[in-house]
């Protein structure tokens, strides 16, 4: 796992150990850099009228510090959001990001799609075939982005014990790509529409680029320039 904690700008620039094989990096945003995207730095150029956002639909400038560039996804940091990134030890290759809160995270992974677009449909109705071979239930509802997955699958507590982990799958097809934003936590169980985590994951843009891609292929990503690898330290 590799980590990118989000700082004010009255916090230092220093790597924390925060645990096995993550990274430090400095994505807070100061006032000036509020005041850029507040006065149209970063503007929706398409037709939508809402994000998560193709990076031909909106503008945002390469130098914009509000922004972590994660190469096929460019993600604005916000206060009280940390933003973690897992890839595999020795490599460089980020397999998805989470965006984290005090009581939930949500899990984002694109994917590349066909230009017709519904890429939705198949993958929902896939994912709750897998959840009903687990013993688990999946139920269709509609959220802010769309019919949505309510999901709650057998599991265990730490020591053992029979439980119940609920999640909630959001998919949002856009211009040649599907995004996929996996809701734990107390999000999982209550939609928050006007929440920090929703908020963010409207920010997110999506970098398909222009080569071609089989669809249902992920889109791929990568470490930040700049990120600073830091090792778990024993309390």
């Amino acid at each position: 796992m590799r980590l990118f904690r989000r700082r004010s700008p009255a916090q230092p620039h220093e790597a924390e150990p925060v645990g096995d094989r993550e990274v430090s990096a400095d994505t807070s945003v100061d006032d000036d850099a509020a005041d850029m995207v507040e006065n149209g730095a970063s503007q929706p150029v398409g037709l939508r009228t809402g994000g998560p956002w193709d990076a031909d639909e909106i503008v945002v400038p390469a130098d914009d510090p509000s922004y972590l560039d994660l190469g096929g996804l460019l993600v604005r940091g916000r206060e009280n959001v940390e933003v973690r990134v897992a890839s595999e030890p020795e490599a460089s290759q980020v397999s998805a990001v989470m965006l984290a809160s005090e009581e939930s995270l949500v899990e984002i992974v694109a994917f590349a799609a066909s230009r017709s677009g519904g890429l939705w449909d198949d993958v929902r109705a896939e994912i709750a075939q897998q959840v009903h071979i687990q013993q688990g239930d999946a139920a269709e509802t509609e959220g802010t982005f769309g019919t949505e997955l309510q999901v709650q699958v057998p599991a265990q507590t730490p020591d053992g014990k029979p439980a119940v982990q609920p999640s909630r799958v959001v998919g949002i097809d856009g211009p040649r790509w599907l995004l996929r934003a996996t809701f734990m936590g107390a999000e999982a169980l209550q939609p928050a529409p006007d929440g920090v985590l929703e908020q963010a994951l409207r920010d997110v843009v999506v970098v398909r680029g222009s080569d071609a891609m089989a669809p249902r292929e992920q889109i791929m990503l990568r470490l930040p320039e700049g990120a600073i690898p830091v090792h778990a330290q024993q309390a």
